[in-house]
This record gives C-alpha cells, structure tokens and sequence, in this order.
C-alpha cells in the first residue's frame, strides 16, 4: 500500500532561557506500509529551514527513525524510556548527539493516524534543549464523484 497523504507538522522546540520555537507546516507527502512497518515522506520547505531536504519517517512496532536527505543528511532513532546515538551533519561539520526519547505515541492505520515523539538532545552528554513533535497524517479530501453524496454525521 502507498498513497498520497495530507501531512500536519507541528514542531515545538525549546531551550533553557528562551520562549519556545514553534514551526507548523502542512504539506502533501507520501505514506506507505510494507508489511507491518509504515513509512511517511515529505519535502521540507522554506519555512522549516530545511528547503530541498527529504524527510523520511520509518514506524516499526515501538521504533521510529527520522532520516533526512539532502543538504544536510541525519537520522535519529527514537524508543520511549531509551538514548540513541545518532549523527547529525551541520554546515560546519559532522557529530554525534544524543536522543533521548520521553514519550513516543505512533497510533497509525492504513487510512493515516498520528505520531508524537518528545525527546531531549544531548551534545557531550549535556542536554542541549527538547523537542516535540506532532504529526497528522490524513487522506486527502476530494471532491464527490458526480451522482456521489458524502454526508456526516452530526
């Protein structure tokens, strides 16, 4: 099964001594299942900061990767209560940080779902601020074939 899907991407980052940074973006991206595993693609974009970069979401019974490709290349590996090492390039180099998954929500079906990962990132073994993430992935509403009605319920 592969579709094209509506994608909602709230991100919520924050650091000790600043507001909180928040980034929403809605975009069409590419959700599939292979076997028991699904996968969610999208292109970022401008307002992301990261304009050319593909980002890929890999959901595997209580694991979940976060690839991107692009300018930058990472992948980070989140487990809830676990710390994964991950690389992370820059525009000033490679290095590895630490993430540390506190909460991990994937509740997805073939018709979409949602997928919330709060984590915290580690440089040195210092935590450097935490992250949230909440995605909403939907099929796209069409409009009704002709002599086709849709109604809900209220």
């Amino acid at each position: 099964m592969e579709k094209t899907v509506m994608i909602s991407v709230k991100g919520i980052q924050k650091y000790e001594g600043a507001p909180p940074d928040v980034v929403e973006l809605v975009t069409e991206g590419v959700f599939a299942r292979y076997g028991k595993s699904y996968t969610l693609s999208y292109q970022e974009s401008e307002l992301t900061g990261l304009e050319g970069t593909l980002t890929t979401i890999q959901v595997e019974g209580d694991e979940v990767t976060l690839m991107r490709m692009g300018e930058f290349n990472s992948q980070m590996v989140f487990q809830e209560g676990r710390r994964h090492l991950s690389m992370y390039n820059t525009p000033y180099g490679s290095m590895t940080i630490g993430v540390h998954t506190r909460h991990l929500l994937a509740e997805l079906t073939d018709q979409g779902g949602v997928l919330e990962v709060d984590y915290s990132v580690e440089v040195d073994h210092t935590v450097a601020g935490r992250n949230i993430f909440h995605i909403s992935v939907k099929e796209p509403e069409g409009t009704p074939e002709a002599g086709e009605t849709h109604m809900q319920a209220p």
